[in-house]
């Protein structure tokens, strides 16, 4: 593997660790201030919003996206640096015969 792909793969699994760790607080129902536009919010807007609930849906979404970051992104990495020397023909080649 070339020097790139180690460090595009260091890179994504630095940023699938952050957002996996992020949203364990926010799992816990806590740090809803991290939610978009609710620190924003005036104390009587506040009132008519579960917080907690707010934060724990979005933990929800955040590990998803953590997870697919993780999963996706490295192979889509591998994949492309075993086809950086081909140009379309030859990766149509190697998607046809060789990932067979």
């Amino acid at each position: 593997m070339e020097t790139n792909t180690v460090v595009g793969l260091i890179v994504v699994i630095v940023i699938g660790l952050g957002l996996a760790g992020l949203s364990v607080p926010l799992l816990m129902g806590k740090c809803a201030g991290l939610v978009a536009g609710y620190s924003t919010m005036s104390p009587k807007e506040r009132e008519s919003w579960d917080g907690p609930a707010l934060a724990r849906f979005t933990g929800k979404i955040l590990l998803t996206v953590a997870v697919l970051t993780l999963t996706l992104m490295p192979v889509i990495l591998v994949y492309d640096a075993l086809c950086v020397h081909c140009n379309i023909g030859q990766r149509h080649y190697f998607v046809t015969h060789v990932c067979r």
